[in-house]
């Protein structure tokens, strides 16, 4: 008999487009070659979509938040997503296996008559230092309550993922040894040659994630030197804004684009010129499924160095020189295009983010 998952979310992945619903959304859909797979998540109202279930995300009450948090001895976050509805949607369910994705979507696991039962967790993303990079002083202080609560959920499940191999080895050192490394890809977009296009480069992100809006800023910065010399020179800013900046002169923000296809194959490159980060990083996985060469520091790369054999531009003059060579020896983008390409059709054709997924949830 076919195991029944129903994975939980923060957010409606019918909606939602970030980076973390991306790869949930693909985790889902590589689970359901050997599972029936359903999920439970937070939207604007409650009801059904199919077999799946809407829960309405309540309002939230600073004061009564801290209060329960202190008297709970639990983080904001773990406290703010111990959501009744959630708890209430895992008790009527007849699933075998819970899924949470985010270790905060645990907690109303752990709220409902069905602890105890098989959970399995995907970290996602630290919180505790997505908090302390862009929640200020608040998200300082709750560091290390965050880092307790994300400890005692990987304890509570029967296996923890994690997007980042590091993370995993913290774990591990921290006496969780069920903790693995998601080595996740995207299957591959139809080929594309995109350096017949007029000299230009991209940045993607959210910028209303700290990080994003970090690397944005130091982005505009450097263009002046990137451009140089170079006529007709573009930069293209994807990705909801946040605090708008003046433009440098050859620089469009797009904003959120509806047809991101059109506005990365134009590009000879995407720039990642982050700073702090960790966790999901799409915007290296979007650039490998199209073979799109990308310029970018060990922090944006991380664990997927090694996978798609990348080299980080770590200093400012490492970053705009390699930046000017993808603006002004296309074949070069070509090439190194065509080798990323290759090697993320190759792991997909190999099922290795097949197997990742198979093996974390066997």
């Amino acid at each position: 008999m076919t195991r029944t998952l129903d994975f939980l979310l923060a957010k409606d992945p019918v909606v939602e487009r970030t980076g973390d619903m991306t790869m949930a959304s693909l985790v889902m859909d590589l689970a359901a070659e050997a599972y029936s797979v359903r999920y439970i998540c937070l939207a604007k109202t409650s009801g059904s979509r199919g077999a799946n279930t809407l829960v309405e995300k309540p309002q939230v009450s600073a004061p009564r938040l801290l209060l329960k948090s202190a008297r709970e001895r639990r983080s904001l976050v773990h406290t703010r997503f111990t959501v009744p509805g959630i708890t209430s949607a895992i008790e009527a369910s007849d699933a075998d296996t819970f899924v949470a994705d985010h270790s905060y979507m645990a907690e109303p696991f752990a709220a409902s008559s069905r602890a105890g039962d098989d959970l399995r967790v995907n970290s996602v993303v630290s919180e505790s230092y997505v908090w302390s990079s862009s929640h200020g002083v608040v998200g300082r202080a709750q560091k290390a309550a965050i880092e307790r609560d994300q400890l005692r959920v990987a304890r509570l499940a029967r296996s923890l993922a994690t997007y980042d191999a590091e993370e995993a080895v913290e774990y591990r050192a921290q006496g969780v040894s069920h903790a693995r490394w998601l080595e996740l890809s995207l299957e591959p977009a139809p080929s594309h040659d995109h350096t017949g296009s007029a000299p230009r480069l991209a940045f993607m992100g959210d910028r209303t994630w700290a990080p994003n809006q970090e690397g944005y800023e130091q982005l505009l910065q450097w263009w002046p030197r990137i451009a140089q010399g170079i006529p007709d020179a573009e930069l293209i800013i994807i990705g909801r804004p946040a605090k708008l900046l003046p433009l440098p002169e050859g620089v469009r923000d797009l904003g959120f684009v509806d047809d991101l296809d059109a506005a990365l194959n134009s590009s000879r490159a995407i720039l990642a010129p982050i700073r702090t980060g960790g966790g999901v990083r799409v915007k290296i996985l979007d650039a490998a499924k199209r073979g799109i060469p990308l310029v970018a520091t060990r922090t944006a790369i991380g664990s997927l160095a090694e996978m798609f054999s990348l080299e980080a531009s770590d200093t400012e003059d490492a970053f705009v020189e390699a930046a000017r060579r993808m603006l002004l020896d296309p074949e070069a983008s070509r090439r190194e295009g065509a080798r990323l390409y290759q090697q993320n059709r190759e792991r997909w054709e190999s099922r290795v983010p097949h197997t990742a997924v198979a093996e974390w949830l066997a």
